[in-house]
């Protein structure tokens, strides 16, 4: 039986929006995957969890794939965490979910913050329809353009 890979949303800056279902999954799988272990590890010591991080991120997300699913298919769990918010939400993640679900893994969102959901919702606009296109650069050029 295989194991599941559990996108789990992460606080965008508020370490308090954790949501207990996700403590509780990253608590309980073989590892946790993140794009940033620096960054992730703090939320991971703010609630006690002890579970080892291996990095996944797009530097190396065409490697490990592979190895990751080997793994998932030989019965492990994983939780996939970004930075900050919804992993592949402009963040890597969509090779792993795609690739697991092609070798029938279950794969499980957790649900939580969501930048993308917090900007709408906080920007006094119409929130009935919307597209998202991405989130702007982060500064320089690219941002003015």
């Amino acid at each position: 039986m295989s194991g599941t890979l559990f996108v789990v949303s992460t606080p965008i800056g508020n370490l308090g929006d954790v949501t207990h279902r996700a403590v509780e999954v990253l608590s309980s799988v073989a590892a946790v995957l993140a794009e940033d272990t620096r960054h992730s590890r703090r939320l991971l010591e703010a609630y006690d969890v002890k579970t080892p991080m291996l990095a996944y991120h797009e530097h190396n997300e065409a490697r490990m794939t592979p190895v990751l699913v080997e793994r998932l298919q030989g019965g492990e769990s994983f939780a996939l965490v970004s930075d900050a918010g919804t992993p592949l939400l402009s963040d890597p993640g969509a090779r792993l979910v795609t690739a697991a679900i092609d070798a029938g893994v279950p794969v499980s969102a957790v649900p939580g913050a969501s930048a993308l959901l917090a900007a709408l919702v906080s920007a006094g606009l119409d929130a009935t329809r919307f597209t998202f296109y991405g989130f702007l650069a982060r500064k320089g050029r690219e941002r003015r353009a």
